[in-house]
């Protein structure tokens, strides 16, 4: 059944079981690529796929034309474990300076309400797609992140230092998604027409400067590996049978591995029709989740704009070299570690080279 989310404020006992399909390809038929990815084509047929009494969402992070894109983690956590807000707070809803899909597509929401997510797309360069990393990264915020910004006034990293360092950060500190199951289900060509007998690409013309049999993985869906473990480490369970890689397309050209090609490899279908079906066996055996102490579902973003102006105060301050007294940057200053005093912060490095 489609997605309520009203559902979500129900006890566990009385809502629906419910999921989220990501389909995590880039490809986009409104956009330069002019046609959608497999993962799409995959995402939907999973839908129909699953129990019908189940709730069923999904989202295609595909990068359509003009739509917002996910904004990249600004890595807060390597401050202090106390500034990675739950949900984000480096971004809003709504917000027309930097859009962001991960807050206006609901994603923390949505991965909230779900007992399960299914998540599916394409290997790149020996790793997942650039909009999967980009989800996740972002998603770094439900192992441990911060439940309650007042205490940092919002985003004050000498704040946070601080309390990463108190008792009370020990009760704040939870996983907030724990308890789910995560199943990937990724895919590749092995570089389709590309590659010559020995492995290497045939346009290559220095051979020698690499051996074809140290290539990264043997197990190409080890691939994403850096998502399966970051949702382990998060309490989310992935069973090993659910993360599952497929091949399509070898020693094909690109333009005949589309969707409309791979539905009749059966191979690699098998391998995808088998991988839901062990995934709804799985995830209806071990049934609904309790939603955490500190939930995304129903979040109401807090508005301080007395902490906004302070936290634009401070960073209109360090253009001139005036830090937070005893802060990190006040240190790095003065050990001339960053140089990183500037009245133009957004000017890039390669500017700065050559005025």
């Amino acid at each position: 059944m489609k997605p309520n989310d009203k559902n979500a404020s129900l006890p566990l006992e009385k809502r629906p079981f419910r999921v989220l399909i990501i389909a995590g390809s880039q490809r986009k038929q409104y956009n330069c690529p002019g046609v959608d990815g497999k993962a799409r084509m995959l995402m939907l047929k999973m839908a129909d796929m699953l129990p019908q009494e189940w709730e069923i969402d999904y989202e295609d992070l595909s990068n359509a034309y003009k739509r917002e894109k996910i904004q990249s983690c600004n890595a807060c956590v390597s401050t202090s474990m106390a500034l990675c807000v739950w949900p984000c707070n480096c971004y809003s809803k709504g917000n027309r300076a930097e859009p962001d899909f991960m807050w206006n597509a609901d994603l923390y929401s949505r991965f909230d309400m779900a007992d399960a997510w299914f998540i599916i797309g394409p290997v790149n360069w020996y790793a997942p797609t650039s909009n999967l990393k980009l989800m996740f990264d972002r998603l770094v915020c439900m192992n441990g992140g911060n439940p309650d910004e007042k205490l940092i006034a919002h985003k004050d990293p000498e704040k946070a230092m601080t309390l990463e360092h108190t008792e009370q950060w020990k009760e704040l500190s939870i996983n907030h998604l724990e308890g789910r199951t995560a199943a990937f289900f990724c895919y590749g060509d092995q570089g389709g027409d590309e590659m010559d007998e020995r492995g290497r690409p045939k346009i290559l013309i220095h051979k020698d400067y690499f051996e074809a049999s140290e290539e990264p993985f043997k197990d190409m869906r080890h691939a994403y590996a850096p998502l399966v473990w970051q949702c382990r480490y998060g309490g989310i369970e992935v069973p090993d049978e659910l993360w599952v890689y497929a091949d399509s397309g070898v020693n094909k050209k690109y333009s005949d591995n589309q969707a409309e090609d791979v539905i009749d490899d059966e191979k690699y279908m098998t391998a995808f029709n088998t991988w839901v079906a062990n995934a709804i066996q799985f995830v209806s055996k071990k049934g609904k989740v309790q939603p955490g102490k500190y939930r995304a579902y129903g979040f109401k973003a807090h508005t301080n704009l007395w902490d906004e102006l302070m936290s634009g105060l401070r960073a209109f301050k360090l253009r001139f070299g005036k830090a937070p007294k005893n802060s990190s940057p006040e240190k790095q200053l003065k050990l001339n570690l960053n140089r990183d005093t500037t009245l133009h912060p957004k000017k890039f490095e390669g500017e700065k080279l050559r005025d």
